[in-house]
């Protein structure tokens, strides 16, 4: 029965996975652990969701090839899936929309029998209808829950002008919540207390410090490919042998989309409430 009163939860991992590594699976893990220590939650399912092409980072390769990655990486896990829809769209999505997405489908009427119950289906249903809760009333709500997960830097990219909008932050933190893994020379707490906004919701904010620490980074292993250098034990065996099959990551790619401004700066440096 005490299994029964936790929330389940779903963990949704957005980013460029260019490629994807061992930390972005770890991360998966230490944030089932913390949340389900806490005794309050019970996570059932992870989603890795890459960005598309028309994000416009430097250095980005195609999103087939980076899904693909995610689906070999994850090919032996029982719980973290790839969903390939932000991926598919022709215009960068913000992310504040690919979780409503997916919470959307979390929530759906043919979503599995043991994450939506009857009994509490219309109660979400009306829940729908607010984008941005108040921390309390999140604590309160029964039914799936849809949390972001993310390391430190993407916390603290949060006050980098122009990269996010407003609105979006307080949805995703007020709303949805977030699992945030700590990072060497990342600290999480003094960002969130700094921000009237991130304090608002910091009930809402799960910090979960990583005490293996490891400084493993997507940036890393491209840059060790180039100057080919081992990246083994940095990444699943079989992504490392398609990186190799398809070679992927070269001085070449590294220069794809140079010069090019980022989407979201594209889209708010005009007007940043656009």
């Amino acid at each position: 029965m005490e299994d029964d009163r936790r929330t389940m939860v779903t963990l949704l991992a957005c980013g460029s996975f260019n490629p994807i590594t061992n930390m972005h699976l770890r991360m998966f893990e230490l944030a089932r652990d913390y949340l389900e220590d806490t005794g309050r939650y019970k996570v059932v399912k992870g989603i890795i969701s890459a960005v598309g092409d028309g994000y416009k980072k430097k250095g980005l390769i195609e999103a087939f090839h980076r899904v693909k990655m995610a689906r070999l990486a994850t090919e032996n896990s029982e719980w973290i899936t790839v969903d390939a829809w932000e991926s598919l769209q022709l215009e960068w999505v913000e992310t504040a929309k690919v979780v409503r997405h997916h919470y959307s489908l979390l929530t759906a009427d043919e979503q599995d029998g043991d994450l939506v119950d009857s009994v509490n289906y219309t109660k979400k249903r009306r829940m729908e209808g607010n984008y941005v809760e108040s921390a309390s009333h999140h604590s309160k709500r029964v039914g799936p829950q849809l949390m972001l997960l993310c390391g430190a830097d993407v916390l603290e990219s949060f006050c980098i002008p122009n990269l996010w909008k407003q609105e979006d932050i307080a949805e995703i933190v007020g709303r949805f919540g977030m699992v945030c893994i700590t990072r060497c020379g990342s600290d999480p707490h003094k960002f969130i207390y700094k921000s009237d906004m991130l304090w608002k919701h910091h009930k809402n904010i799960h910090v979960v410090t990583d005490w293996v620490t490891n400084d493993i980074s997507a940036t890393h292993v491209r840059r060790a490919l180039r100057r080919g250098q081992s990246v083994r034990y940095l990444l699943p065996d079989n992504v490392l042998y398609y990186i190799q099959e398809h070679d992927l990551y070269s001085a070449e790619s590294e220069q794809k989309n140079a010069g090019v401004v980022l989407a979201p700066l594209q889209r708010y440096s005009g007007d940043p409430s656009s």
